[in-house]
């Protein structure tokens, strides 16, 4: 989930040019080319393709891979993509640059649950830290630096009782922190899964359930498009992505398979990781929450019109 987001001016003035969709002229349904991420939260939208849930809406849907939120935000500015799927915090950055982006459906939420989410901080398993107060002071990993992660881990501090303000925060990308942890370069990690049970397997242990601390049932990412796309469109392709999350969420082990037609998780690790949930409607309240924390810390520079994101 790479979080970043910087979009030169030159994508906005590309964004003035080129239509927002093509019709299908074999069809006669509208193609969309989406732009998601590759990982265990956009399961919905896969499983919703192959379920035909966006025939059903008269949609001829491509699903592009792409490297993360910056990509996802750039590809939609730009014209590529008529609707994609970003992290929560990495939207409420482009809102606060005045980029033209909506919120269209939800995209994945926490568990809510303390040891059974989908996003931890993990320590070694003699490490001293015992729990979110002692990273105070600590080396941490994450895979983007300003943004959800950051908020979030110090939420956890907070939370229990702690100090954040002297958390000094390491960029890795989640492959790459399971062995800085070992090496001693962090001394803790953040990860989501299924690096999260893959780490805990090789003997990490989770002082924190970081998505879980920050806001109850929070919504980490969401599905977004540009006022330059067909807003009968938008509404079909919402309408498809609400049956897609409702059936995700319902159906554990058919999102356990299709993980596997998109990701490149070992199957016996996809049977162990911790699913996050999927309900149809964003929780507002927790992306209020989210947008308050990173305006305190810093992540944001400025505060941001909530409701002006929101479908």
């Amino acid at each position: 989930m790479r979080l970043a987001l910087a979009v030169p001016v030159v994508l906005l003035l590309a964004a003035a040019c080129g239509g927002p969709r093509a019709p299908d002229q074999g069809s006669g349904k509208d193609k969309v080319n989406a732009g998601v991420i590759a990982i265990v939260d956009t399961a919905p939208i896969h499983l919703g393709k192959a379920k035909g849930f966006f025939d059903e809406q008269n949609i001829d849907l491509t699903i592009t891979p792409v490297q993360g939120g910056a990509a996802s935000i750039t590809g939609a500015v730009s014209g590529q993509f008529q609707f994609a799927f970003a992290n929560t915090t990495s939207l409420l950055t482009a809102k606060q640059q005045g980029l033209d982006i909506k919120v269209v459906a939800n995209g994945v939420s926490s568990t809510g649950e303390q040891g059974k989410d989908f996003s931890a901080v993990l320590v070694k398993p003699g490490s001293p830290i015992k729990s979110a107060k002692d990273l105070a002071g600590k080396k941490v990993s994450v895979n983007q630096l300003k943004n959800i992660g950051d908020t979030t881990i110090r939420a956890s501090v907070r939370k229990d009782g702690g100090d954040p303000n002297g958390i000094e925060f390491v960029e890795l990308p989640f492959p790459d922190a399971p062995a800085a942890l070992e090496n001693g370069r962090v001394d803790a990690i953040w990860v989501v899964e299924p690096f999260v049970s893959q780490a805990i397997s090789q003997g990490a242990r989770p002082v924190a359930w970081n998505f879980a601390d920050a806001a109850d049932a929070l919504t980490v990412a969401m599905y977004f498009t540009t006022s330059r796309t067909d807003p009968g469109l938008t509404k079909r392709f919402t309408e498809a992505m609400r049956k897609s999350l409702e059936y995700a969420d319902t159906h554990p082990d058919e999102v356990r398979q299709v993980l596997s037609t998109y990701t490149k998780i070992a199957p016996e690790v996809i049977g162990k990781i911790y699913l996050p949930k999927w309900p149809a409607e964003v929780n507002r309240e927790s992306v209020q929450t989210i947008a308050d924390l990173a305006l305190a810390d810093g992540v944001l520079n400025a505060k941001v019109d909530v409701a002006a994101l929101m479908p």
